[in-house]
């Protein structure tokens, strides 16, 4: 991952946990929600790694949102 795309992944991330964070929902149950792994979403979260589009879908889904409402950064 080059440093433009580490940026965007934090980017994502930070996005994604704090619209988590604002619904006051904690990672272990969001992660579960979503029918995705912790360790997976505090990856995302983190920016250390590149979310799938599914993934991203379950994500923006659990978060009442649209995918490319999560994606504008």
């Amino acid at each position: 991952m080059n440093t433009k795309e580490s940026k965007y992944f934090q980017k994502l991330g930070a996005k994604i946990k704090r619209l988590r964070e604002e619904k006051g929902i904690d990672q272990k149950s969001f992660a579960f929600e979503c029918e995705i792994g912790r360790t997976q979403l505090y990856m995302i979260e983190n920016g250390k790694t590149n979310p799938r589009l599914l993934t991203l879908m379950k994500i923006a889904d659990g978060l009442e949102t649209s995918i490319s409402e999560l994606l504008n950064l």
